[in-house]
């Protein structure tokens, strides 16, 4: 039991992105006939179970992972044993393990909701949705910021079918939209990577905060333009003005599961900006151009999403305008740069995916029920479940609203407290509350239309219309109503426990403000306590293995940092290494040097 647990704790971090990876290649080796078989097809439950289970484990795991990372611990995984800056590694934080709880308290309920109708529709869905929790699992551990591109990119092309999913003229056509603007921003992503590096020389997140500071003014400024680049990226991701626009008619073209799943989507924007600009990039330099800038979006994005509500013309658009207020609301909290503020955002941030997630549920209950008009703001016959869809829409619109004594309220007072220090504290009050208002204004007026103004039934059992309606289903489509009620007594639960859920983000927000820990927890340090830096990097030096010849190596007494003991006990190095790693080691206890790359001399 003892090798068990050191083997969990030691490999921690990776099987929360092992786990949807080997789920969804499973699945795909389980082959798929088409959409037009699936129901027959004998293989389906097995699709079903399979996915089913890993969901679950993936949730216990990821709750497993919140309580080890509730004292402050921060795990580290290196990926083939190469410490950081010189191999990519995976790490669990306090914030990490938030976002991964939140992804399959999400996943799991959407799944098994799928699993009953949904999934027929298109082929690979359950794969798809693995493939998607592989990245986002991986862009919430990851310590490196290539590597964050990699997994962005998994998640995506898993989206890109996901939207797909179902087919469809209207899906097909902003699907085309939807992978190009993913295109644009990824090859922006890249390009601010390849501006990053190379003006600091490394792409892990800890080291690259360590360096910023130090760079000269010309390297400097090349570096903070290479952040406001993937600021740029990040809030395509997030859906923020005037980026976002894309959001509320794509999302209003995917299936019911999907568009809900989808929600999480934009919160790994949000994730990335609180990681890598608001910490990496945090210097007062940075600071003084992302923040302002930040409020000023945050403002608009979160006005604009309230005023586009009140204007549209379909329930779909609708939730994904309110999304992109929330979007904005979380902005507005990130841009005040203090502990306070940023937990009260990464609470509002687990409320509005969770009730987003819900009303788009809620979207199709509705639509099941207008037959014709779908989710059209037109005055339709009664919904023949109206009393219990309406209160259903009522609790929803007090939660997204941020009405009390709802978990919307609380996440909103948490931001509003944390402006006591903030210069701008009027304005951001005023523009939370004006939007507070505008959303009531806006639910209001789709409730008028939805439910107030519904016409009766026709009751004249010749006329056509009667027919029509009488073949609407009468009940909700299966598993529908229940995952809805699931979510919203956990946002209830949420509010119950609002004291110590507070405390533990809060708590989080202090370690994601403080790089030393992290960088601690990353970086490898030298007999003398310094850091192991890949600063300045010579191209002419090749680290010498087993099968590079003998050749004099003058930083042969930093390997011991850099790879892990296993490998460092193992056949890669030579004796001849080996004899310079002890002989160095013992002259820098007598004569400590720099810890910094030495060049090494040709054979």
């Amino acid at each position: 039991m003892t090798d068990l647990y050191n083997f969990w704790v030691q490999h921690t971090p990776i099987f929360s992105i092992l786990l949807p990876a080997f789920t969804a290649f499973i699945l795909v080796l389980l082959g798929n006939p088409g959409s037009g078989s699936l129901t027959t097809d004998w293989r389906q439950p097995w699709r079903r179970g399979i996915s089913h289970v890993s969901t679950l484990l993936g949730l216990i795991l990821s709750v497993s992972y919140l309580i080890s990372t509730s004292q402050g611990q921060i795990s580290v995984y290196a990926l083939s044993e190469w410490n950081a800056p010189f191999g990519i590694v995976l790490v669990l934080d306090q914030l990490s393990a938030l976002m991964l709880v939140l992804t399959y308290t999400l996943a799991a309920p959407i799944v098994w909701y799928a699993s009953k109708d949904w999934d027929i529709r298109g082929r690979y869905f359950h794969a798809m949705t693995h493939f998607l929790l592989m990245g986002l699992s991986g862009a919430f551990l990851t310590g490196d910021l290539f590597n964050l591109f990699v997994f962005f990119e998994i998640l995506l092309m898993a989206s890109y079918v996901l939207l797909l999913h179902g087919q469809g003229k209207a899906r097909f056509h902003l699907g085309i939209h939807y992978v190009t603007i993913n295109l644009l921003a990824s090859a922006l992503f890249l390009i601010g990577l390849g501006m990053i590096y190379g003006s600091v020389g490394s792409l892990n997140m800890a080291d690259v905060a360590r360096l910023i500071p130090t760079l000269e003014a010309d390297q400097h400024k090349l570096a903070v333009a290479g952040g406001l680049m993937l600021f740029v990226v990040f809030g395509i991701k997030a859906a923020m003005l005037p980026v976002g626009f894309w959001l509320p008619k794509t999302y209003a073209v995917a299936t019911t599961p999907v568009a809900a799943i989808f929600t999480i989507m934009t919160k790994v924007g949000i994730y990335a900006i609180l990681r890598i600009n608001g910490t990496i990039f945090d210097d007062e330099y940075s600071h003084h151009i992302l923040m302002n800038a930040l409020l000023v979006i945050g403002l608009i994005t979160s006005l604009y999403g309230a005023f586009a509500a009140i204007g549209t013309d379909r329930l779909r658009r609708f939730v994904g305008f309110m999304i992109l207020s929330s979007v904005g609301t979380i902005l507005i909290a990130i841009s005040m740069n203090n502990t306070a503020a940023w937990a009260g955002g990464l609470y509002y941030t687990v409320h509005s995916t969770l009730i987003g997630a819900s009303f788009y549920l809620l979207c199709g209950w509705i639509t099941s029920q207008r037959g014709e008009f779908k989710d059209h703001f037109k005055i339709a016959p009664q919904m023949k479940q109206n009393t219990k869809v309406s209160v259903v829409y009522f609790i929803i619109a007090l939660m997204m609203a941020g009405l009390p004594p709802f978990s919307g309220f609380f996440g909103k007072i948490f931001i509003l407290q944390a402006t006591a220090d903030s210069p701008y504290q009027l304005l951001i009050i005023i523009t939370v509350l004006l939007v507070s208002l505008l959303s009531i204004l806006a639910f209001t007026r789709v409730g008028l239309i939805l439910f107030w103004r519904s016409s009766k039934p026709d009751d004249d059992s010749q006329s056509e219309a009667y027919v029509s309606y009488q073949a609407l289903p009468s009940r909700a489509p299966i598993r529908n109503d229940k995952v809805i009620y699931l979510l919203l007594a956990g946002l209830t639960a949420y509010v119950v426990f609002a004291s110590p859920i507070y405390n533990f983000v809060l708590n989080t927000a202090v370690q994601l403000k403080d790089n030393s820990v992290y960088e601690a927890a990353l970086l490898q340090r030298n007999a003398e306590g310094k850091v192991i830096s890949v600063q300045p990097f010579d191209p002419e030096y090749v680290p010498e293995t087993k099968y590079g010849g003998e050749v004099a190596d003058p930083n042969a007494h930093l390997i011991p940092y850099v790879i892990a003991p296993a490998t460092l006990e193992g056949e890669n190095i030579s004796e001849f290494k080996q004899r310079q790693i002890n002989e160095q080691y013992i002259e820098q206890q007598q004569a400590p040097s720099d810890n910094q790359l030495k060049p090494q001399e040709g054979p």
